[in-house]
């Protein structure tokens, strides 16, 4: 982007004819088929049609239709990813089969009662169908409506379990998938369903579940027609303090922004769109809200304590959020210019009463992140860095790439944002500006993460701006490279430059900047040092990211003869530069102003002729780096560790550019250079790094490179082993013989020529191969025959590999054109487009065919010969056998690695499909996607095909031979190395075909990277030739990975993978067996059903009997998860992991032990009723029949196989029969085992944990395993007990479950009825709720146990339980057997013992006592089921437990009677009142007998009995604690604190109901807040927080009523009434009166009032419900201050800067903060005591910042003149602080007060006077420079004369002054190079020398 372009600041819109013109109307399908196309000819090869890949599509779609249709939902999955793969091939997808499938998919995940895992592939192929990461939707809101009621439906019961239930989810994780199909789907819901999802998700929003359903109202709100719902959210918003509610509607706020920029005239239209207002789509206070919270994200962590308070609610849902990231876009797409233009000010700080009036550049958005900006600008500097770097980091960057984004969308014609909402060049030169100096300044930060961020952020500013920032930049690069002794400066300026190359090489962005590439490339070679790794890699980055723009060749006049007049021939000539650089007399031209295009161009021809002494000091200083390596070793062989073999990573990639990009001239000069070091030279710690710099010759120009060096490395190679290198026989990596260094040497240099160009190798095809068979024969020790390998592997590959040959900057015609050759400055930087971009391939040809061949039969097929002749001769097997062996093999096995596509597979004709014939169809089973992928035979029929496959099978077949002949050897240990290269040529023979996926993804990324480099937004369509031409190959390489995948299997695969492979996975040798199991579990990974057919000899390997180590293989093998979610899937797979696991118990090794123990916890997340039902699936899907139906339609009417359907539904019922009674044989044979009496305990748990998952809701347990589980009850272990008992539940849950539903949905969706329940309507809300207060009518009364709506609105209905109960529970002959069961376990002594086992001190670490939550939900259970039959039992036994001094015991006791009293929910009238009868006289007796150790269990007991249960039910409970009496005078804290901790606990448990009673509580807490005891205070402050949080309920209604209130109202929430405003007026007028009668310490009563007070706003103020307590905070706001002085009371003091510092740091809303300012301000001045101020002024200073945009130019000017005040103070302190929260002010006013004030002697009576005045202005000085920490300001020397005059006046003034000049020098020696500023810096360090001479402290 030229600085030329810049100068039009007004747009147009253009007319509509050229608009129609501009906008182009192809359709998305023509859109994709042209983007198609430029993949399609990148290729060096035809590819499918788009006819073709749509039948193939088609087949894909039938067989999902098939799997849908049949309910085979397993084998779904597997056609799923067979679809993914279809979609990475990138061909156009039409809209209507991409909606389809989309609803197809959706459907799919709305299944009630499937497998989490098998979801969550749903879910992520309906993201990929989606393509929501892509630039421009795959489909829009018109092209797709998806019910959303469904998925609320599904979500629902994830979000809000039954109780006992969610025991059982555990960490399923589907409420977040769930939410994220919301998320990804949200645009097609109805957005006429708005009203409908308000009225459904509000009413159930309550403080305990705003974590929860704010998540779901941002992931279901329909981004269109905002006006409905952004009232009542922002109203919601402002009412609750949480961060991660702050992080949601900042995500959603964000996505608003961007979604309506075009306002009305965007994509949702007239009606749904967003009307533009004050800025952007906000109104001013809503804006200010957003920027609120979004400073306040940025630093306040009082919303993430408040979300960690709400410990009851939790937050079910996990989403990452980049705050940061939505925040950038808020401000960028609000951006606009919609207001007055701000005038310009001068840079010295003058008086507030001469703000400027406007907005910076005219829009408000800009402007408030200006004085974002600027009010965090100190932060970014390196000396004050912290925690808050990244985030502010990060914001820069960020605000970068969204401004970058919308700017290039704006671009478009197709840009539907009206003209004038557009940016504009001046905005973008203001928005540049406003983040440049903290970018600067951020550069240099400490951390590596931080500089990433600032130097991204300078990357996309310098491509948007580049006359703004490269000047800048270049100033700072050329000082941080000059500078020798600073590593951190120059490694930081290294990386900037590397991010800026593209601005720095291209005449077109800025045109000064190709002069400086030479003399910024010579300042960075000392870089290159093996000393500073970390710079050395720097120093490559850079050159790397500049050479890669730029052709390395001599353009001076010297080389090509040009005038020096002239610039070129031709239309060099005729280019006329208009533009007139005028440079005014006397002025030093800066290297950085831009001078005409001519004369520019004159000086980088001149600079390029120091290119060829660049050159070849660059290659100079590597060889020297090469020589001072440390030596090569290990068993990689590695150069060092790991810093130096990042060092030559980043040395090979710098080459591989620089050699690409040389000229022929210069090429040749560096070919001459290094091989004359190479023949020269043979360094033996430099003999791979040496190698991969001869590669990167090669790679540039590989037919000069090979003739160069081929002939004398092969003369020296022969001659090397004619001496005997390489000929001790050895078969383990070992050090490097001396005597071989220059063989190696020469074989490395090998590997480097024959690494590329095939055509190159053609011409010397037989001294390669004599070569290839003269090192075979004679390199016998390991590191010889490795590197023969590594040469062979290179050549095979060169010769059959398709892979792009060229990757230059501009394509090679281009490169090879005269003109390029002699005017390629011009080219510098040049970017193209994909479908410009012209990619040359290697493509083998004939001949190179040909010469693999002949390598596989001269040289391979002998090899095997070899293989196969020692295999068969075991017998005599001795060192040199062993050592031929393995050389011979490992060479064959480097042959078939380096021919990975050479040669396509055929048909297979499976001999073991692994098929149930009964339940599985041979035409279900899962295909490869057969593409085309460059593989070079192809045809069955071409002899050279045969020739290559008859190779390639006796490849196998001899590696086969060779395992079965180690298997035979006695002595294996010896053989090891020959074993370990048996499982290696197994691994080549599966698994080096086409590509392998850890390829794959490192391609992808390495493109990502190289994509991301150079485009500032995924709009940008240009980006470097490289880019797209490792976009080519990556897609290429896409082609080759998907026939990596779904392989079929041969017999000769079923071979190697089952007797030989599976065999070696359980090998005695840990060695071999990780091997072996790694390679076992890729190749699983590819071929069809391999597992399936290894598992058997797994399983075998379990059996007693076999050696330990197999065993120990065995679960290696079964524990991969991958394997072991298969088995887990499979029924029949299932039953004999899960046996094989628990008849482990007879191997006492403890490693053994210890696996089985992993594995067997790990495969509990695959046991479920879910995984049952999922291969069991029989009942309808009304809706995913729906959407097949539509799929048909879409399609051609004859896309589904009939015969293949029928046959798949016939199996539907025969599958889930099979699955059932494999289910009940497993079942019956973990029992079995665990029935034993010889089984071990921990085998017993391990089989009870099993038996649990096993448990299910649509089938009945068998009575034997109910009776189990009760009998395991009273086992001794405690694990045991608990397993068993929680089992018991579930099993009674799903009993109730299943007698409950109706329908299969009532069963899975959990919609059941209880028969003891009724639904009644709300017509009159106030009446309902009283009359919950009022005691329940024994006629016709109602229980509402869970009262889940009602604040925000209330529900139509609710659900309600009538007292006189009718109904009953009809169980099912199954269930009563079930009950029977449990019913013949309980006997006589079955509770006396259980009671026993409870009462155990248990084992585990506790923090605090607290009751059992497994023992209270069993004996619920207990009690629900048997309807108290036992209760007269039970309470006998609970009786003398309650008293006993046994803690644990009281606990036990605990535990049975809440058991008790929640399970007497729907017992007889007349059981109940028994029950009430005994306990209620037995209250005061638990309660008087409760002591320190024991009260927690009774408060718990509270807790647990009265939770989400209607109080009324516990009347007599309630009773009781209501006529507690409150002792507040007593002499025992502890008794005190009882009584209050019990109401503490029945207020936070029954919540709302107590209101009726909570005004009357709360005057008594504040009657009695001067207690004596901390304990008895901080129990008020909470139960006042609690009070106020169930009291405020603004419950309107309806939901109508609500919107309108939010619509209208100023309060609708009514947050700004105080609840307790009475009782804190009365405080307020009694604290004069109580500060008078104050007593001497430590009998304060009042400073005890005041610290319930503090601890209750500190407590309040911290919690989600932060705004109920800001009235009364505000109301207190004096005192709170008057407070700081009391210094008697250090408590006091510290909670009342505690409640300052966190009021000033929460959220406000804009209406109150000039009332806040005004208490503050008043308090300040009015105060007569300087520790008030002094505490004060911190507290003024952070509400200031926090509420930066909402505070009014006349509350600027009152902070201003307070601190003006205080800087006069009496007290020094207060004069101090003061002067640190100075930002601006007038110099004159302390510099005329400074000449004035003379300071008489000490003894004179205004000397301290004197002193404070002269202080002050000092001070005030001081605070002026100290305003401007990073720059010099012209008014500056000025300053510091004054300053340097006091510099040796008595203290405070000399400190003050010291301290100055100390904190200016340390922040500006990072920015002050040489030619800033001369003249200020030379006064500036005049002054700080003479400070400096008058203290030896600085």
């Amino acid at each position: 982007m030229d600085e030329e372009d810049t100068s039009v600041d007004v747009l147009e819109s253009p007319s509509d004819d050229i608009a129609a013109e501009l906008v182009s109307d192809r359709s998305a399908y023509e859109k994709q088929k042209a983007t198609l196309q430029t993949y399609l000819d990148s290729l060096p090869y035809e590819c499918e049609s788009i006819d073709v890949m749509q039948a193939k599509l088609e087949y894909i779609v039938s067989k999902l239709i098939v799997c849908a249709k049949s309910k085979n939902w397993l084998v779904l999955t597997t056609w799923d990813a067979i679809l993914q793969c279809w979609l990475q091939m990138r061909y156009p997808m039409t809209t209507s089969t991409r909606a389809t499938l989309v609803r197809f998919y959706y459907e799919l995940c709305l299944l009630p009662g499937i497998e989490v895992r098998v979801i969550r592939s749903w879910a992520d192929m309906l993201y990929r169908l989606l393509g929501t990461k892509t630039v421009k939707r795959k489909l829009e809101a018109t092209d797709l409506q998806l019910p959303w009621k469904p998925l609320w439906d599904a979500l629902y019961k994830e979000l809000f379990p039954k109780s006992r239930l969610a025991e059982f989810h555990g960490n399923r994780n589907l409420n977040n998938l769930l939410l994220y199909v919301a998320e990804s789907c949200k645009r097609y819901f109805p957005a006429t369903d708005i009203p409908d999802m308000l009225e459904t998700f509000l009413p159930i929003l309550t403080p305990d579940t705003t974590l929860t359903m704010i998540p779901v109202l941002t992931s279901f709100l329909p981004p269109t027609h905002t006006h409905i719902y952004l009232p009542v959210i922002f109203r919601i918003w402002e009412a609750f303090n949480s961060h991660i509610m702050d992080d949601r509607f900042l995500e959603f706020a964000g996505i608003l922004a961007e979604e309506h920029v075009a306002g009305k005239e965007g994509l949702a239209g007239e009606e749904g769109g967003a009307a533009w207002k004050d800025i952007g789509i906000w109104t001013q206070e809503e804006w200010l809200m957003l920027i609120s919270k979004g400073i306040e994200s940025l630093c306040s962590a009082t919303a993430v304590q408040a979300d960690a308070s709400a410990a009851r609610q939790g937050s079910k849902v996990k989403k990452t959020i980049s705050r940061i990231s939505f925040l950038a876009k808020l401000f960028v797409y609000s951006m606009a210019i919609d207001g007055s233009i701000r005038g310009e000010s001068a840079s010295t700080p003058g008086s507030p009463n001469n703000q400027p009036i406007g907005y910076l550049a005219g829009s408000k958005a800009l402007d408030s992140l200006d004085k974002l900006i600027t009010s965090t600008e100190s932060f970014f500097h390196p000396s004050n860095s912290g925690h808050w770097t990244f985030t502010l980091t990060n914001l820069l960057q960020r605000l970068t790439v969204e401004f970058a984004d919308r700017w290039l969308e704006e671009q478009q014609p197709s840009c539907k944002t009206p003209v004038a909402h557009r940016l504009t060049p001046s905005l973008r030169r203001a928005f540049v500006d406003v983040l440049r100096t903290p970018a600067l300044l951020a550069m240099f930060s400490k951390d590596s993460f931080s500089i990433s961020m600032a130097q991204g952020a300078l990357r996309t500013m310098a491509l948007l701006e580049p006359t703004l920032i490269m000047p800048e930049l270049l100033e700072r690069a050329y000082g941080g490279l000059e500078v020798v002794n600073e590593t951190h400066r120059t490694t930081a300026v290294l990386k900037m430059l590397s991010g800026i190359s593209l601005p720095l090489v291209s005449e077109m962005i800025w045109r000064p900047g190709q002069k400086h590439l030479l003399p910024l490339l010579e300042l960075c070679l000392p870089g290159i040092d093996l000393n500073d790794p970390n710079k050395t890699i720097c120093a490559t980055l850079f050159i790397v990211s500049a050479m890669q723009h730029v052709k390395v060749g001599d353009l001076s006049m010297h080389h090509s003869g040009f005038a020096l007049s002239g610039d070129a021939p031709g239309e060099e000539l005729m280019e006329v530069d208009t533009e007139d650089t005028y440079i005014p007399e006397g002025v030093e031209m800066s290297p950085f102003v831009s001078l005409g295009r001519r004369e520019e161009r004159t000086l980088v021809r001149e600079s390029t002729a120091g290119f060829a002494d660049w050159v070849t000091s660059l290659f100079r200083r590597v060889l020297a780096l090469y020589e001072n390596l440390p030596e090569e070793g290990g068993k990689k062989k590695t150069t060092g560790g790991k810093t130096e073999e990042t060092v030559l990573k980043s040395i090979k990639s710098m080459l591989d550019v620089v050699t690409l990009h040389l000229s022929d001239q210069l090429f040749d000069l560096v070919l001459n250079l290094v091989f004359d070091y190479a023949a020269t030279n043979a360094k033996s710690n430099a003999i791979r790094a040496f190698g991969q710099l001869v590669a990167c010759l090669a790679r540039a120009q590989p037919q000069k490179t090979l003739d160069k060096f081929l002939p004398s490395c092969i003369s020296r190679i022969q001659e090397e082993l004619r001496y005997g290198a390489s000929s001790i026989r050895t078969t383990s990596a070992h050090d490097l013989v001396p005597s071989d260094t220059t063989l190696h040497w020469n074989m490395s240099i090998l590997r480097g020529c024959l690494a590329y160009g095939a055509h190159a190798l053609l011409k010397h095809k037989e001294d390669i191969i004599n070569l290839l068979l003269l090192l075979l024969d004679k390199t016998k020790n390991e590191r010889g025959y490795t590197g023969t390998a590594a040469i062979v592997t290179r050549v095979m590959h060169a010769l059959s590999g398709v892979y792009p040959s060229d990757n230059r900057f501009v394509n090679e015609d281009v490169w090879n054109q005269p003109e390029f050759a002699e005017s390629h400055n011009t080219q510098w930087g040049h970017l193209y487009e994909a479908k410009d971009v012209k990619v040359k391939w290697h493509v083998p040809s004939t001949e190179e065919v040909q010469f693999i061949l002949d390598i596989l039969d001269r040289v391979a097929a002998p090899a095997l010969d070899k293989i196969e002749t020692l295999a068969r001769s075991t017998r005599h097997w001795d060192e040199v056998v062993r050592n031929d062996f393995c050389r011979y093999l490992l060479f064959v096995r480097s042959v078939w690695s380096g021919l990975p596509s050479f040669l396509k597979e055929g048909p297979k004709d499976a001999v073991h499909p692994c098929l149930d014939l009964e339940t599985e169809l041979e035409g279900l089973i899962v295909d490869h996607l057969d593409v085309t992928a460059g593989f070079i035979l192809t045809d069955l029929n071409d002899p050279r095909y045969q020739q290559a496959l008859q190779h390639r099978i006796r490849f196998g077949c001899v590696t086969h031979l060779a395992a079965i002949a180690l298997r035979q050897i006695q002595g294996g240990e010896d053989h090891l190395d020959a074993v370990v290269a048996v499982v290696k040529a197994i691994d080549t023979y599966f698994l080096d075909y086409g590509m392998s996926r850890a390829d794959f993804i490192t391609l992808q990324k390495n493109f990502a990277q190289s994509r991301e480099v150079n485009r500032v937004s995924a709009r940008q369509k240009e980006n470097s030739r490289i880019a797209w031409v490792k976009r080519a190959h990556v897609y290429h390489c896409g082609r080759l990975y998907i026939h990596a995948l779904y392989r079929r299997r041969s017999s000769l695969d079923d071979t190697l993978l089952k007797e030989d492979l599976a065999e070696l996975c359980l090998s005695p040798y840990t060695r071999v067996r990780r091997l072996a199991q790694n390679v076992l579990h890729s190749a699983c990974g590819s071929y069809v059903r391999a597992t399936r057919y290894i598992l058997p000899s797994i399983f075998n390997a379990l059996s007693k009997g076999n050696d330990p180590d197999r065993i120990k293989g065995a679960l290696y093998v079964l524990g991969n998860k991958g394997t072991a979610a298969l088995t887990m899937s499979e029924p029949p797979l299932r039953r004999q992991y899960l046996v094989a696991l628990l008849e482990c118990q007879h191997e006492e090794k403890p490693s053994i032990q210890k696996l089985v123990t992993t594995f067997s916890t790990e495969c509990l997340i695959h046991l479920g009723e879910e995984v049952i039902r999922t291969s069991s699936y029989t009942a309808p899907t009304p809706g995913v029949e729906s959407a097949i139906r539509t799929l048909e339609e879409v399609f051609s009417p004859a896309v589904v196989d009939s015969k293949l359907t029928k046959a798949a539904v016939e199996c539907v019922a025969k599958r889930a029969q099979r699955c059932l009674e494999e289910t009940d044989k497993t079942v019956r044979s973990i029992l079995e085992i665990a029935s034993r009496p010889t089984t071990h305990w921990r085998y017993v748990h391990m089989a009870m944990k099993f038996l649990t998952g096993f448990l299910r809701r649509d089938a009945v347990a068998p009575p034997e395993l109910v009776r189990f589980f009760m009998e395991q009850t009273l086992s001794p272990q405690p694990g045991i007990r608990t397993s068993a008992e929680q089992a018991i539940v579930k099993t009674a849950v799903l009993m109730k479950i299943r007698a409950y539903a109706k329908t299969d949905d009532e069963l899975w969706l959990c919609k059941w009825q209880s028969p003891f329940a009724r639904t009644i309507s709300i017509d009159d809300p106030p009446a309902f709720l009283a009359q919950l207060y009022q005691p329940v009518n024994e006629a016709d009364g109602f229980y509402v146990d869970l009262l889940d709506t009602g604040f925000l609105a209330w529900t139509k209905t609710i659900k309600c339980y009538p007292v006189n109960l009718t109904n009953s529970v009809s169980w099912d002959s199954a269930s009563r057997q079930c009950l029977q069961a449990m019913r013949s376990c309980i006997g006589k002594g079955y509770f006396t013992q259980l009671a026993t086992l409870w009462s155990q001190e248990s084992s585990k670490a506790s923090g605090s006592p607290h009751l059992h939550a497994e023992n209270v939900i069993f004996m619920i259970t207990l009690a629900k089921l048997f309807n108290g039959e036992h209760m007269h039992l039970i309470l006998s036994i609970v009786e003398p437990l309650m008293t006993d001094a046994d803690k644990f015991k009281q606990a036990a006791a605990a535990e049975m009677l809440t058991g008790l009293l929640r399970g007497s929910k729907h017992w007889p009238k007349q059981t109940r009142e028994e029950l009430w009868s005994w306990l209620t006289p037995r209250f005061d007796l638990i309660f008087a007998q409760a002591k320190p150790d024991t009260v927690s269990y009774w408060t718990s007991f509270l807790e647990h009995t009265l939770l989400n249960l209607d109080p009324r039910r516990f009347q007599p409970l309630v009773n009781w604690i209501l006529s507690l009496h409150l002792d507040f005078q007593g002499d025992s804290a502890f008794s005190m604190t009882k009584a209050l901790n019990v109401i503490v606990v029945f207020i936070d448990s029954v919540g709302v109901r107590f209101n009726a009673v909570s005004e009357k509580y709360a005057s008594i807490f504040f009657d009695n807040a001067d207690s004596n005891y901390a304990e008895i205070r901080t129990s008020i402050s909470n139960a006042l927080c609690l009070i106020a949080k169930y009291q405020w309920r603004p419950a309107y209604p309806s939901v109508d009523a609500l919107l309108v209130a939010c619509a209208e109202s100023p309060d609708p929430l009514r947050i700004r009434q105080g609840f307790f405003s009475h009782h804190v007026q009365s405080i307020i007028g009694n604290l004069p009166n109580w500060k008078d009668e104050r007593f001497s310490p430590p009998r304060v009563s009042q400073s005890r009032v005041d610290l319930t007070v503090l601890l209750w706003l500190w407590v309040s103020l911290y919690s989600p419900e932060a705004c109920l307590v800001r009235p009364h905070a505000m109301a207190l706001l004096p005192e709170l201050l008057s407070m700081s002085e009391l210094s008697d009371n250090p408590e006091l003091q510290k909670y009342s800067s505690a409640v300052l510092r966190v009021f000033s740091s929460v959220h406000l809303p804009p209406s109150l903060t000039h009332v806040v300012l005004e208490n503050l301000v008043s308090a300040i001045q009015s105060s007569e005591s300087w520790r008030i101020r002094l505490h004060a002024l911190p507290a003024l200073v952070t509400f200031f910042y926090r509420n930066l945009l909402t505070i009014s130019s006349n509350g600027v000017l009152k902070i201003m003149d307070v601190l003006l005040d205080c800087l006069s103070d009496e007290n020094v302190e207060v004069r101090e602080m003061s002067s640190k929260t100075l930002l601006w002010s007038s110099s004159n006013r302390f510099i005329s007060l400074a000449r004035n004030v003379k300071l008489p002697s000490r003894t004179h009576h205004d000397y301290g006077e004197s002193l404070r005045k002269l202080h002050s202005a000092i001070l005030g000085l001081c605070a002026l420079i100290e305003s401007f920490p990073y720059s010099v300001e012209p008014w500056m020397p000025s300053l510091t004369e004054v300053l340097a005059r006091h510099a040796t006046d008595p203290p405070p003034i000399s400190t003050t002054i010291r301290h100055c000049a100390s904190e200016f020098k340390k922040t500006h020696q990072v920015n002050c190079f040489r030619d800033q500023w001369q003249s200020s810096l030379r006064l500036i360090v005049d002054f700080t020398g003479y400070v400096a001479q008058g203290s030896t402290s600085f």
